[in-house]
């Protein structure tokens, strides 16, 4: 299963959907099975977008004044026998109590966004992931950022953020990370 993930899109009025951005986001989502966004879209039109290449769920961000059946404050699914959780405020570098107290049973793999900073690491048996933003990295202007791909098995996890192309002018400054595990049994 490739789940493709992004969060903080804060899409601004003048962009009608991510195709105006470049062939990248296109490109990308097309070879997804499931995408997760972490938030922050600003307009349901994204998930709408989102939608043409495959099922999508949101966590409702600090910005997104709107009701939608794909977007919920917390949302937990299992898939290849992985459960994953995602808020848009994961506070991952809070106590690990208080990251695992955003979610009603425990998670292999928790997923926020808010920060617009990539983080990709394993703590206390828990994947932390967090695709920065694919419109608004590192709180730069508008420009290419950052993705995120989780490639799911029964016994492995593969994690990557990764930088989305470039803007004319404006670099991308997200860092690509990677994590691999393989679990027995």
């Amino acid at each position: 299963m490739r789940i493709g993930l992004l969060t903080d899109t804060h899409l601004p009025n003048m962009i009608r959907d991510l195709d105006e951005l470049g062939p990248e986001p296109t490109e990308f989502f097309s070879s997804v099975d499931l995408i997760l966004h972490g938030g922050d879209l600003i307009y349901t039109r994204v998930l709408d977008w989102c939608e043409q290449f495959a099922p999508v769920l949101c966590a409702t961000g600090n910005n997104d004044p709107y009701e939608d059946h794909r977007s919920k404050e917390v949302q937990t699914l299992e898939v290849e026998g992985w459960r994953i959780g995602m808020v848009h405020e994961l506070g991952e570098h809070r106590p690990m109590e208080k990251v695992r107290a955003k979610f009603p049973t425990p998670m292999d793999i928790m997923i926020g966004g808010h920060t617009h900073q990539e983080t990709l690491y394993e703590r206390e048996g828990v994947v932390i992931m967090n695709t920065g933003s694919l419109t608004f990295p590192r709180h730069k202007e508008l420009r290419l950022g950052g993705v995120g791909l989780l490639e799911l098995t029964p016994g492995s996890l593969r994690a990557e953020v990764m930088p989305l192309g470039e803007t004319t002018g404006r670099p991308n400054p997200c860092e690509a990370l990677s994590l691999n595990i393989t679990r027995e049994g």
